[in-house]
């Protein structure tokens, strides 16, 4: 079984900065493909960013080169560094952690964007 512990989130004014910590418990985390997601009220959970076992990273449009996600398999850590935040980046992230045909989700850190 995999825990995950969602950190960093908070209230920040629009055009600032964030990164959020994604920490996973277990030993195969260097295996695992790892997502944030965000939602927010009124709407459907969204990919923002996810990044392979390889390093391999994609996002959604709306944070391309606003966000870049990372990984430290030393520390089975991680991160979602967010830049220029806007308002409609309001929500409350998840993290998504996939190995070995398993998926395990974190509780979530929210996330505000004053504007």
């Amino acid at each position: 079984q995999v825990q995950l512990v969602e950190s960093g989130g908070g209230l920040v004014q629009a055009g600032g900065s964030l990164r959020l910590s994604c920490a996973a418990s277990g030993s195969d985390f260097r295996f695992a493909a790892v997502g944030w997601h965000r939602q927010a009220p009124g709407k459907e959970r969204e990919l923002v960013a996810r990044i392979t076992s390889r390093g391999s990273a994609n996002y959604a449009d709306s944070v391309k080169g606003r966000f870049t996600i990372s990984r430290d398999n030393a520390k089975n850590t991680v991160y979602l560094q967010m830049n220029s935040l806007k308002a409609e980046d309001t929500a409350m992230y998840y993290c998504n952690l996939r190995v070995f045909l398993a998926d395990y989700w974190g509780q979530g850190t929210q996330v505000t964007v004053s504007s």
